[in-house]
Order: structure tokens, then C-alpha cells, then sequence
């Protein structure tokens, strides 16, 4: 494959400024003013979508602090007055109780310095391959995802999925272009976002994300390329709301097997990382998903709104009703090459003894109608009461030794459910909310999920005080291919209960302070995991892993020291593997060249976990499955870097692995037998256009 960028980056960039502007109706040069969601004294200026205003949250500055002037006015029962009169904002939405969550645009300067999505999200670590675009585990057992495709578990921090894409509405259409490399051209790795948004009347708008992850990677058979796309729309009107759009996800891996022998690292100092031998030369995986998806609700008003005191739908008891529905299709092929082995990584070689092409795919097709009562009001303390039933088709397909002489179309199944949510606040104070979902009849016949949540706030001189309980129990119908599965490695038919899972979240947070203190615990029974051969395990009986963590930031002018510490225990190691201590440190220090035009930060990002039997990965399930040979761990790892904003450009210089052959020894792995990167040099920017 030939290198996908000219070795002039620079050049690269401009021309892709050029084509960008270009396709987005030729975004003319203009100044808003400051972009960040922080305000100078560091607070997070994040505004409820809906509810009551919360005093510590200071409006969003994106295109200055002037309030919105429509020619038309933006109604929305969705967003209360001061969200709707900001310049630009952002929100998820959740189509099983017709709710949207306000998100904070990513035009800051702060967290700049972590350029990978996994270690966003104040994120404890990673087990991770080393290479950009390859499988990721978080360390933090609570964190981990599950995909839609179970396959891509391991991939799930790179996916657009229908929960996690971002709606935009701007007064001016709004775009951003990023653009992250480093290493030396023959080992490059290289980061390509793009963000266009742009609203066609003042409820309605679209917008774009693009991503390009890809590495040729520092050892040999690593290159890798992940491509995410979504095409989203929204119109949320005065009566009538409508979220949906496309998403395109695609994964092109080539697979080294890691290190035939951990000396070559450990106790051998190699020059040159493509010296060291790994298990297979000739080894790929490529998958590829496409999701359509679409959510509308109509409000039907019991009380006609005053429009002179400024109601909305929000203000008066009404009924909505609404619809959804959903396609999603991936497919996933693995190939390798017996004679481009070092030596046998497979035991067994069931259709062909020399090469393999084994391919799967999962389609679904979802549907369902809800209705959402409003007793009172949207912000009272009986907000909402809704419900809805809904239909699964699911059909799974992969090559058997049958399909040789009766080719098959796959495996159908089907599922029926209904669900119920409720939720409610009292003014500022308290914010409860609950959850069930159950399937009647079906495949996954019997699965039910049942949950709530409460949050009660203080505030001392008008500075919030937060604590929060999450409780849920959940028993679900394993996946397809734990139970099914064939390929020229690894076949299996199990027959698995019913895995069950009762998990707790209590935390207390004073965002004033930079304070967080949690303790979470998840209690499992008949849970299925990978072992140490890579095949899929129904533990019996129950067992628990158990979670504290704290945060604390202290800032003086213009000093920042940010700590992140999770402790984790796990009743049962060999079922579920963690570390038992997590921790992240971030030194920086923050100050202005040039007031409101130059600012800096200069700083160190360091990770730390101590020893445990760390997950293997398996190339040809594309899984992480808990080893029980070596253990990783008990590493240090720093990135030294200077990260910048002028005016609306954000730019980043960055060490990483900054202290390999200086101290911390050379037991750099996260993932069995896989090293992470030695030293590298990184170089971003992230500019931002309006107009």
C-alpha cells in the first residue's frame, strides 16, 4: 500500500483547507472571538439542554457572548431560552426516551494534548497494540463497550454509533479541520478529523464528522487505516423534533501476531523496532459497517402555551409520539498466510492447511413507536413517563463446511420488547430518573433491564455540591458468537444461560474544585469470557469486580496539577483481569504570550498501572482473551508536550514515550507480547472556520 499523505505535510494541509472550504459553500474568514467553553477561571461553561439554568454554568462562548438574533425564532420544547439563544451548540439524543444531553464543542484548549480518543474522557489507561487504529481495551472495567458487532469489541473507542454522534445548531455554519503526524515517513502515524455544521433555518440543521486514523506503524505488519464517517441531520421545532443520518465505519489491520520472544525487548536492546520478529508476516483484517438510523416525535399539546410569557411545548402538559428505526450491517473477513508464519500461531487448520479467508457478517433491523406523557411540565418533578414496543430482526451469517454444497443465507432471528422510562427534577435540588426494558418473546426472550438514577445537589455560595446513585440490573442473552461460531481456526456451538449483572455507581462530585470521589461495583453471575485458549467460558456462580477512583485537580495561577486514581479488585482474576491500582497524572502549566490572541501550556501526561495479567489479543477473533503466561504492567509512561491556541487555531508539539532507554526499564507492554511505541515526535493542529 503506498503512503496515503506526500512527504510535505504542509503542502497536504492547505490543500485540504482548500477542498474543504470549497465543499462547504467557501467558508469565508472571520473572527468570533474567544472559542473556549471555559471561562478564565477555569470553570466548564455548560448549560443544560433542558431543565432549570444552573448558576455554575456561565454561557458557551463559541462565536463571542452576543446572544443569537433569528429572522424566524428558534422554538424548541428541547432546549430551554438560554441554550437556544447561544451562537452554537452541540447535544446527544436518546431515542428511547426522546431526551437530549448538552455536549461541549471541542474548540478548547484544554485536554488538547491527548490526540488519541481512547485517552479522552479522563481516561486511567489503556491496553492497547501500540500501533494508532489497532485494538484497545480501557484499563477501567467499567469503561469497556460493547459494539453492536461483537467482533469489533476491541474497536468500540473508534466507532460513530447512532449513541454517540454529536448534533449541532449554529447561527453561522461552523467547521473544523485537524490534523495530527508523527514518527519518520516510513513508520507515520497520522490523524485526519473533519467537522462541517451549518444549519438550514434556525431548528434545522446537518452536519458532517470524518475521521482517518492510520499508522504504517514502528514494527514490522502493523500498518493500519480506520475510517468513521457520519452524516447527521436534526430539526427540533416547536412541536416536531427529528434526529438521523448515516455512519460509516471501516477497519483495514494488518495483524503482526506480536513478538515471537519478549527478550528481543526486554533484555535485548534492538536499534531498529522493525528488527524484531513477530509471528506473522501476512495477516489482515478488514471490516466494514453501515448504519442508517431515524427518530421523530410529534407533541401534542393539552394546554395551548402562552406565547407572551414565553411557554413552550416544554411548559404545558402534552403527549408526544414518535417512531424509530434502524439498519446496521457489518462484515467482517480475516485472512492469513501458513508460510508466512514464523512459527504455527494456530493449533488447528480446519478448511484449508495453508491459508485462511474466513468471513462473518451481522445485519439488524430494528423499529419501534413510543408515546411520552407530560403530566405537568418538562422540568417537574414528574418530568416525563414514556413507553414504547419495539421489533428486532437480527440475521447472523458465517462460512460452514455445509455451505460448500447448500450455500445459506444465515441465521434469522427474531425479538419483540417494550419499555417504560420516567423521569423528574425538583428545581435545582434533586434529579431522579428510571429504566426498564424487557423482551417478552423472541431470541432474546426474558431479557430485561431494570435501573434508576438520583442526584441530589447543595450549594455553598452558590457553588454546587453533587451526589449521585446509579443502581441497575441487567439479564441479557449472550452474544451470537459466543454460542456460534466456525472458521479455519476456531469453531464452537455452546449452549450459554443467560448472563446476569447488578451494578452500583455512587459518586460525589464539586465541579468548583476539581473534586471527584466514586465507588462502583458490578456483581456477576454466568458471566461469558475469553480464556487463556481463546474460547468463550460461561463462569458459574457469582463473582464481582469492585472500583474506587478520586480526582482531584489543584490549580494555582497559572499551575495545573490534574490526579486520577482507580483502584479495582476482581473476586475472580481468570474471568475478569484488572489492575489493581490505575493512575493518571497531568502537570502543565498555562499562561498567555499575548492576552486573549497566544496561549500556552506546557506540560507532562503520565500513566501508571500496576502489575497484572494483562489481555492477550487474538487476531483471528479480532478479541482480547484473558492470558495467564505473562504479566504487563508496573510501567511508567510520560508525554512531554506544549500545546497552544491563536485566536481560533490550536496547535501541538508532543514527546511521546518521552522517558524509553531513561528510566522505568523496558517492560513497556499493555497487551501481552505486544509493545507499545518507543520515542516519538508529534506534531498537531486543529483550526477552526466560521461564517
Amino acid at each position: 500500500m503506498t503512503n496515503m499523505f506526500p512527504q510535505n505535510h504542509f503542502w497536504l494541509l492547505r490543500a485540504l483547507m482548500t477542498l474543504v472550504l470549497t465543499a462547504f459553500c467557501g467558508l469565508a474568514y472571520a473572527q468570533f472571538g474567544t472559542d473556549d467553553i471555559y471561562d478564565r477561571t477555569g470553570k466548564n461553561n455548560n448549560i443544560p439542554a433542558t431543565g432549570v439554568k444552573d448558576p455554575d454554568a456561565p454561557v458557551d462562548s463559541i462565536g463571542g457572548k452576543r446572544q443569537r438574533r433569528e429572522r424566524r425564532p428558534f422554538e424548541s420544547y428541547l432546549f430551554v431560552d438560554s441554550v437556544r439563544m447561544l451562537n452554537a451548540f452541540s447535544w446527544r439524543h436518546n431515542p428511547y426516551n426522546n431526551n437530549v444531553t448538552r455536549m461541549p464543542i471541542d474548540t478548547m484548549l484544554s485536554g488538547f494534548y491527548r490526540d488519541y480518543a481512547f485517552f479522552q474522557n479522563e481516561s486511567v489507561g489503556n491496553a492497547y497494540l501500540g500501533n494508532l487504529g489497532g485494538a484497545v481495551m480501557p484499563l477501567d472495567f467499567f469503561s469497556r463497550k460493547r459494539s453492536a458487532f461483537s467482533f469489533l469489541d476491541a474497536y468500540a473507542e473508534y466507532l460513530y454509533t447512532p449513541d454517540n454522534v454529536l448534533y449541532y445548531n449554529a447561527r453561522r455554519p461552523f467547521s473544523q479541520l485537524s490534523f495530527f503526524m508523527s514518527g519518520q515517513s516510513r513508520r507515520a502515524e497520522e490523524q485526519l478529523r473533519v467537522l462541517h455544521s451549518q444549519n438550514i433555518s434556525p431548528s434545522t440543521s446537518i452536519n458532517l464528522t470524518y475521521r482517518n486514523n492510520g499508522t504504517k506503524g514502528m514494527y514490522n505488519n502493523q500498518r493500519t487505516t480506520d475510517k468513521n464517517l457520519s452524516l447527521a441531520f436534526a430539526h427540533t421545532g416547536a412541536r416536531y423534533s427529528v434526529h438521523g443520518g448515516y455512519i460509516y465505519n471501516m477497519g483495514n489491520i494488518r495483524e503482526n501476531g506480536g513478538l515471537v520472544d519478549d527478550r528481543e525487548v526486554t533484555d535485548t536492546l534492538i536499534d531498529l523496532p522493525q528488527n524484531l520478529t513477530m509471528k506473522m508476516k501476512d495477516a489482515r483484517n478488514l471490516f466494514k459497517g453501515n448504519i442508517f438510523y431515524f427518530t421523530q416525535s410529534v407533541g401534542i399539546p393539552f394546554v395551548k402555551p402562552d406565547r407572551s410569557l414565553g411557554e413552550t411545548l416544554a411548559d404545558v402538559p402534552a403527549v408526544f409520539v414518535g417512531s424509530y428505526l434502524n439498519y446496521t450491517k457489518y462484515r467482517k473477513t480475516y485472512t492469513d498466510n501458513r508460510a508466512f508464519m514464523v512459527d504455527d500461531v494456530y493449533e488447528n487448520w480446519y478448511v484449508n492447511p495453508h491459508k485462511t479467508v474466513d468471513s462473518m457478517s451481522e445485519r439488524l433491523l430494528e423499529a419501534r413507536v413510543f408515546a411520552q406523557i407530560q403530566p405537568y411540565n418538562r422540568n417537574g418533578v414528574f418530568g416525563t413517563i414514556d413507553g414504547g414496543v419495539g421489533f428486532k430482526n437480527e440475521r447472523f451469517y458465517n462460512f460452514r463446511m455445509a455451505d460448500y454444497l447448500s450455500p445459506s443465507k444465515g441465521d434469522m432471528r427474531n425479538s419483540m420488547y417494550v419499555y417504560a422510562n420516567a423521569g423528574g427534577r425538583l428545581s435545582r435540588y434533586f434529579v431522579w430518573s428510571g429504566r426498564f426494558h424487557y423482551t417478552p418473546m423472541g431470541y432474546r426472550n426474558q431479557d430485561m433491564t431494570i435501573g434508576g438514577n438520583v442526584e441530589f445537589s447543595a450549594y455553598v455560595r452558590e457553588r454546587k455540591l453533587s451526589l449521585s446513585a446509579d443502581v441497575q440490573y441487567k439479564m441479557e442473552t449472550p452474544s451470537y458468537w459466543d454460542e456460534h461460531y466456525f472458521s479455519n481456526h476456531y469453531a464452537w456451538d455452546n449452549s450459554f444461560g443467560k448472563e446476569k449483572e447488578t451494578k452500583l455507581d455512587v459518586r460525589l462530585t464539586v465541579p468548583s474544585v476539581g473534586f471527584e470521589l466514586g465507588v462502583r461495583q458490578s456483581i456477576m453471575s454466568d458471566n461469558v469470557y475469553y480464556d487463556s485458549f481463546s474460547l468463550p467460558q460461561q463462569r458459574g456462580g457469582t463473582m464481582s469486580v469492585m472500583g474506587g477512583y478520586i480526582r482531584k485537580d489543584f490549580r494555582w495561577r497559572g499551575l495545573h496539577l490534574n490526579h486520577r486514581v482507580l483502584l479495582q479488585w476482581s473476586s475472580d482474576q481468570e474471568a475478569v483481569s484488572v489492575p489493581l491500582v490505575s493512575a493518571n497524572a497531568t502537570y502543565f502549566y498555562e499562561f498567555s504570550i499575548v492576552k486573549n490572541v497566544l496561549r500556552l501550556q506546557l506540560g507532562v501526561d503520565g500513566y501508571y498501572n500496576t502489575s497484572y495479567y494483562g489481555p492477550g489479543y487474538n487476531p483471528a477473533l479480532m478479541r482480547f482473551y484473558n492470558q495467564r503466561d505473562v504479566k504487563t504492567g508496573d510501567y511508567i509512561w510520560l508525554d512531554a508536550f506544549v500545546s497552544g491556541k491563536w485566536k481560533r487555531v490550536r496547535f501541538l508539539v508532543k514527546l511521546q514515550h518521552l522517558n524509553y532507554e531513561l528510566f522505568g526499564g523496558r517492560r513497556y507492554f499493555q497487551v501481552a507480547h505486544y509493545p507499545l511505541n518507543r520515542r516519538m515526535l508529534k506534531f498537531g493542529v486543529s483550526w477552526n472556520f466560521y461564517d
